[in-house]
């Protein structure tokens, strides 16, 4: 059993640690009007080291011209373009595009901000290469947009989802999951909104470590109640998954405000980018209760319950002790890289 648990632990260890392929993190083109026809152009596209940048490259609508001599520079594992440009009749109703994306494993977030203050926010990906910008994006698409960057946001932030994953294997019982997880995401609602208004202003990188932290914290209350030491967590889920929630909300709000909200349409994108985020976390809670039960019914058929309960208990002990050597080293990276 002690083999096992190393074994978690090394491989929780391994699988912190960032990917190395720069396919797999995401590229960012920001397109912002200065005067009619006119925008500031910044490209962001992965790359590895100082000298290997994933090869996608950008083509603006046919007569689109460059008013500055463009800037580049390999900076914190992306290649950075920068650039005035300037089209007659400007960019509105025209296609944008990424070429060479459909041959990679990444996407690229787009952010158009007009002169009046407008937003439009895309996700291109392999399979959707480009987009029309548009003069002021309607609710209707304000509201898909932002859904969807809800849903994707919590499916790829793993530090959530683990998060999530532990409250799920402390409390097990579906109706006290469905509490806890519902306590979980009014909070984070409630500092997500304070956060992105404005009326809450926390540094980025304490709130990451301290998410960390709190990983770190509901793994270790795994360990406690599966030695027969339930404490206030195991008790009350609910309520540490409200406290702690208001702390994930921070991170979320740190996201969204890459990406910005439509001066014409906060509520809407407010309101779309949390039933994303709850879309996608429920998801994820069922597919994860799905598959222990269907382990647990499986199990009963071929040994005794007793058998049974025994090894699932192991079973979250060697999960808790990976959850835990996960969020121990985001904890130390962040930490450091909050203090470097």
């Amino acid at each position: 059993m002690k083999r096992l648990l190393v074994l978690f632990a090394a491989l929780g260890g391994l699988l912190a640690q960032p990917a190395r392929s720069d396919e797999l993190r995401p590229g960012y083109l920001e397109l912002r009007q200065i005067a009619s026809g006119t925008y500031n152009l910044l490209f962001k596209i992965p790359a590895r080291g100082d000298d290997l940048r994933l090869a996608i490259y950008l083509k603006l609508p046919e007569g689109t011209q460059n008013v500055t001599v463009p800037r580049a520079s390999f900076s914190d594992g992306a290649y950075v373009e920068r650039r005035t440009i300037r089209r007659d009749g400007g960019l509105i109703g025209h296609v944008v595009s990424i070429e060479g994306l459909s041959a990679t494993s990444t996407d690229v977030l787009v952010r158009v901000e007009s002169l009046a203050g407008a937003i439009q926010t895309e996700r291109l990906s392999p399979t959707r290469t480009a987009f029309v910008l548009q003069a002021t994006p309607g609710a209707g698409a304000v509201a898909a947009t932002y859904l969807r960057l809800g849903v994707d946001h919590i499916l790829f932030g793993f530090d959530h989802l683990l998060f999530v994953l532990a409250l799920v294997i402390l409390v097990r019982d579906w109706r006290r999951v469905a509490v806890t997880v519902t306590a979980f995401t009014i909070a984070h609602s409630i500092t997500l909104a304070a956060a992105t208004l404005g009326f809450v202003n926390v540094p980025g990188p304490p709130v990451e470590a301290t998410i960390a932290l709190s990983i770190m914290l509901v793994a270790v209350e795994i360990l406690n109640a599966r030695r027969g030491m339930p404490s206030f967590t195991a008790r009350l889920p609910w309520l540490v998954a409200f406290s702690f929630g208001l702390l994930h909300g921070l991170g979320f709000a740190g996201a969204l405000a890459e990406v910005g909200l439509p001066q014409h349409a906060i509520p809407v994108a407010l309101l779309f980018f949390n039933i994303g985020v709850e879309m996608g976390q429920l998801v994820f809670v069922g597919a994860a209760l799905s598959i222990m039960w269907l382990f647990r019914q499986a199990a009963l058929r071929l040994f005794e319950t007793t058998l049974v309960k025994r090894a699932f208990d192991r079973l979250d002990v060697a999960v808790a002790y990976g959850i835990g050597a996960v969020a121990a080293y985001w904890l130390i990276e962040r930490t450091t890289a909050f203090f470097a």
